[in-house]
């Protein structure tokens, strides 16, 4: 369990490597979430499709970063060249979390997500926690979906069946894993959402960290 620690410092080490473009990604992530929750009628449900693609363009820059390479603001739209299947997993999987957190906060506070987005007043701050607390235990089963989709070219079966299987024989270790990333998330919240521009980066850079060690993986081409 101790390693999980040295996840987040090897995340500290490729966020280093180049911030300002880490932080961009960040950005693009936070503003894409933003803009597209203000389409009417669709805007939240578009939102968790093509965001979690962007987001995961960080993982293509992660492996770019541990290969000695420039990290490049491209990256956030990298992985819609990706192959169907992955793009599959990757949406189902961040679908699986969202449909979690909508229940959870229809149930703790009686707010439909798909109406008013996390960050509407609706939502109480113990609200608020307990949605993202759902939705990061929920995610962990699931962590992993994406690089197995992206950097080992497994079928959409096969990357949840990975994913699973990684979890299960790292309960411990990946409940320390999220409970420090909603931390993380929290305090990003807290700077008015700011925070999350560098957050995101560092969690999603600790993830790649996390798949290395745990799939003893070399580093994707």
């Amino acid at each position: 369990m101790g390693r999980v620690f040295g996840w987040y410092e090897e995340a500290m080490r490729l966020f280093k490597r180049a911030p300002a473009i880490w932080c961009t990604l960040g950005f693009i992530t936070v503003a894409a979430e933003l803009v597209l929750n203000f389409v009417p009628g669709i805007g939240v449900a578009l939102a968790k499709v093509i965001v979690p693609v962007i987001e995961c363009g960080m993982l293509l820059g992660a492996a770019a970063v541990d290969r000695g390479e420039p990290l490049q603001v491209r990256v956030a739209v990298a992985v819609f060249a990706a192959r169907p299947a992955a793009l599959a997993a990757i949406v189902v999987s961040a679908l699986l979390i969202f449909g979690v957190e909508a229940w959870t906060a229809y149930s703790v506070a009686g707010v439909n997500l798909l109406e008013n987005g996390d960050g509407e007043p609706s939502l109480t701050a113990g609200a608020l926690a307990s949605v993202f607390a759902a939705g990061t235990l929920v995610s962990l089963p699931v962590m992993f979906v994406p690089f197995a989709a992206l950097f080992e070219g497994a079928s959409f079966t096969r990357a949840f069946a990975t994913s699973a299987r990684g979890f299960a024989m790292n309960v411990l270790p990946l409940l320390i894993f999220g409970a420090l990333a909603l931390v993380l998330v929290l305090i990003g919240l807290l700077s008015f959402g700011c925070g999350l521009i560098a957050v995101f980066p560092l969690l999603t850079a600790a993830s790649y960290a996390a798949w290395k060690d745990i799939y003893a993986a070399a580093t994707p081409p």
